[in-house]
C-alpha cells in the first residue's frame, strides 16, 4: 500500500525491496509507463491472493528473470531476459560544453558485471557520448554474443544508427562503425535520461565521478556544473 492505494513494487529476486537513492520503484498499474520513486517508509506490505490471476510483469519492475543485481550497492540493471545477451549502459559528461568531461560504462553479462570511470580531458559533451560507447565497444571480447547498448543520448543514437551524417567528430563515428560491424548482433537503443533507468543513472555517475576525480588529483580545475545527457 502507498497512500490508501495498492500499487505494484519492484523487488529482487528474494522479495526485498529493490531500493535505489533511499526510494524504491513503485506502479500503479503495470501496464502503464509512468514510474514512482517513493521513500521505502511510505510503503506496507499487503499478501493478497494472485495465484489464480495471470499477469504480464513489466521487466522495468526488477522481477524478470533477465535482471541484474549489483551486489555491492543493491541497485538493479535491466537486462534482457536471455541469459547470452550483453547489457551495456553508456554515458558521458562535461563541465562546459567543451569542459573537463569523462565517461561512463556499465557492462553486463550473467552475474558478471564491470563499470568504467573515466576522465578523458577537456572537450564536448557530444564527443564524450560518443567516447563512452567506443570505450565500452573497446572492452568487449565476445562479439558472437547479443550485445544491447543502452544511451541517453539522441545525437549518438541517430549517427550510429538512424542515418545521421556526421559533420563533426567524423574519425570518432568512422571508429566505431567500424567496432559495431564486427559484432553479430548488437543494438544501441534510446532511453530518456534521468527518468529512472537505474543503468543509465548508474553511467551517468561514473561520468560525473570522474570529472570530480581529475579535480581532486589536480588534473583540471574543480567543475562548477556538470552536464550529461
Amino acid at each position: 500500500m502507498f497512500k490508501k492505494n495498492k500499487v505494484w513494487m519492484a523487488t529482487d529476486p528474494a522479495g526485498k525491496p529493490l531500493v535505489y537513492h533511499n526510494r524504491v520503484l513503485i506502479k500503479y498499474q503495470l501496464d502503464q509507463e509512468h514510474e514512482y520513486w517513493v521513500n521505502p517508509e511510505n510503503i506496507h506490505e499487503i499478501l493478497p491472493d494472485f495465484s489464480n490471476q495471470k499477469q504480464k510483469i513489466n521487466p522495468s519492475l526488477g522481477q524478470d528473470p533477465g535482471f541484474v543485481l549489483n551486489d555491492r550497492t543493491h541497485e538493479s540493471l535491466p537486462a534482457e531476459s536471455d541469459d547470452r545477451t550483453i547489457t551495456v549502459y553508456t554515458d558521458g559528461a562535461s563541465s562546459g560544453n567543451p569542459g573537463p568531461a569523462g565517461i561512463g560504462v556499465v557492462l553486463c553479462y550473467g552475474a558478471h558485471k564491470r563499470e568504467i570511470s573515466q576522465f578523458i580531458g577537456n572537450t564536448t559533451n557530444n564527443v564524450a557520448e560518443l567516447t563512452a560507447v567506443l570505450s565500452a565497444l573497446q572492452n568487449l571480447t565476445r562479439k558472437d554474443l547479443p550485445v544491447r547498448i543502452y544511451t541517453d543520448s539522441k545525437y549518438v543514437h541517430n549517427l550510429l544508427m538512424s542515418g545521421w551524417k556526421a559533420k563533426k567528430n567524423t574519425e570518432l563515428v568512422s571508429a566505431i562503425k567500424k567496432l559495431m560491424a564486427q559484432f553479430s548482433d548488437l543494438k544501441l537503443i534510446k532511453v530518456k535520461g534521468h527518468d529512472g533507468v537505474i543503468g543509465n543513472e548508474r553511467a551517468d555517475r561514473l561520468a560525473t565521478a570522474a570529472i570530480h576525480a581529475a579535480a581532486r588529483t589536480g588534473k583540471q580545475k574543480p567543475p562548477e556544473n556538470v552536464s550529461g545527457g
